[in-house]
């Protein structure tokens, strides 16, 4: 029996569980992947490469790397989708300096970092996606350069990551690329699986 599937509003106490909620588990997330020694794709990997080249603090950094992008999103996705970005984006910067002084780990094996963390940024991304809202970054570039010039977005996209993981690499060592690729997998695997055209509606 075909299911069908139902269009919804969501209140704003909802939406506002949603973007703490999603905000807090990519930001668990880039923690994992932050304590051993990775990096990731989009703005969030700029922002590792700047932090392990600066030592600047991450969560400023990817709030000041999203800034260029606002612009952007409100031209391509409306105003709604950029006012609940803006405010995942502060959320996930101030998420990213605080959980380290509220966590600690005697011990974390990288593996599991990796994998963990990824199904973690994947899980967090999902429900910011359900409630109209991101964390902002290259993907709003990328979607508006197919428009505009006709380039394929998830070619763009990929060879984005690649080129911020190849500049991680004065200052992250080729075991933490690899473990990197595998978090991204992990990212991309939980979005695949779960965020579908048709599965979820909501506005």
């Amino acid at each position: 029996m075909k299911m069908i599937s139902r269009s919804f509003r969501h209140s704003h106490l909802e939406d506002l569980q949603a973007l703490l909620t999603g905000t807090l588990f990519a930001a668990l997330g880039v923690l994992l992947f932050k304590q051993a020694g990775m990096l990731s794709g989009g703005t969030v990997g700029i922002a590792f490469v700047l932090h392990y080249a600066s030592g600047w603090p991450l969560g400023l950094l990817f709030f000041a790397i999203n800034l260029p992008f606002y612009g952007l999103a409100w031209r391509r996705m409306g105003p709604a989708f950029t006012i609940k970005t803006l405010c995942a984006v502060g959320l996930m910067s101030g998420f990213a300096e605080g959980l380290p002084h509220w966590i600690s780990f005697s011990a974390l094996d990288p593996l599991f970092a990796a994998l963990a963390g990824g199904l973690l940024i994947g899980a967090g991304m999902l429900i910011l996606f359900r409630h109209k809202a991101s964390l902002g970054g290259l993907n709003v570039l990328v979607l508006w350069l197919q428009d505009s010039r006709g380039w394929r977005a998830g070619h763009l996209q990929a060879g984005l990551d690649s080129l911020i993981l190849l500049t991680g690499l004065a200052w992250v060592q080729p075991r933490q690329i690899a473990l990197s690729l595998l978090g991204m997998a992990a990212i991309n695997a939980a979005l695949a699986i779960n965020h579908r055209p048709g599965r979820y509606m909501a506005t």
